[in-house]
């Protein structure tokens, strides 16, 4: 219970807290793999994919051009290689092609090799291990792309409030320690000293509707409907005395079009 809402304020309080969160995911990360080592075999064995012809280029010019570009910057930097890349002739650009072609085939090579020294156990927990890999950086590239078209906020609740506002006073060698101490002190609050957190929260959640109701239909303009939130799960988060009410609408429609079907009849 502790640890799970340490967790959740490591993420929501946004002070820079993800070291807490971020160590167990890195140790969730490494189950899979301490499993396979514990098997004799790791994923780390496995023969690493060949650099692309433009990847090969960066790496073998990239100190040339910090040499000529001193006060360029890793994006100016990495801007200028690319323009290079592109201007390159088609001559110079196919050496780059033919080596990628022999690190293709020696990496295939590799990896059938690879594969033939695993069990079916070893090669079930590496696909899992696989597997789980690029669910992760899906869900890290989907994270960064909702970021750059700037998805608003989820609102906080209380406790992410106060502890937002505590975190930099509070006594604690670790941030979870720091974390763990506010959320017993945010136990410990009477409900007259929570309302006005609790009230923060209610304001930062209308925030947070009226943010995304602009957001989406900046998607929808963008063609990007698939980052709008389906009507049913809006429609989850109706109040529950609308909902009765909508209920309560339809079953008085559906009654008079009961009598209206039995009055031909009579």
């Amino acid at each position: 219970m502790a640890a799970a809402a340490a967790a959740a304020l490591g993420r929501a309080a946004g002070l820079g807290l993800g070291l807490v969160t971020g160590g167990r995911r890195l140790l969730r990360a490494g189950g899979a793999a301490e499993q396979c080592l514990s098997r004799g075999i790791s994923s780390d064995q496995r023969p690493k994919r060949p650099l692309t012809a433009y990847l090969r280029f960066t790496m073998e010019n990239r100190s040339a051009f910090r040499e000529k570009n001193p006060e360029a910057s890793s994006t100016e930097l990495i801007k200028k290689l690319a323009g290079a890349w592109r201007e390159l002739p088609a001559s110079q650009k196919q050496v780059y092609e033919e080596a990628k072609k022999t690190d293709w085939q020696r990496y295939g090579e590799q990896l059938a090799k690879y594969k033939a020294q695993l069990t079916p156990t070893q090669a079930a927990a590496l696909k899992e291990e696989r597997r789980k890999q690029l669910a992760r950086r899906r869900s890290l590239r989907a994270k960064r792309e909702l970021t750059v078209l700037g998805k608003p906020k989820r609102p906080r609740s209380g406790l992410n409030i106060f502890v937002a506002e505590k975190f930099q006073e509070s006594e604690g060698i670790s941030p979870a320690a720091k974390l763990k101490k506010l959320f017993d002190a945010w136990q410990k609050l009477s409900t007259s000293q929570k309302q006005q957190y609790l009230q923060l929260a209610e304001d930062d959640k209308v925030r947070y509707e009226n943010e995304m109701k602009s957001w989406e239909a900046k998607m929808v303009e963008l063609g990007r409907e698939d980052l709008v939130r389906s009507k049913k799960k809006r429609l989850k988060k109706k109040p529950a005395g609308t909902a009765k009410q909508a209920g309560t609408a339809r079953t008085s429609l559906g009654n008079k079009a009961k009598l209206k079907l039995k009055k031909p009849e009579e």
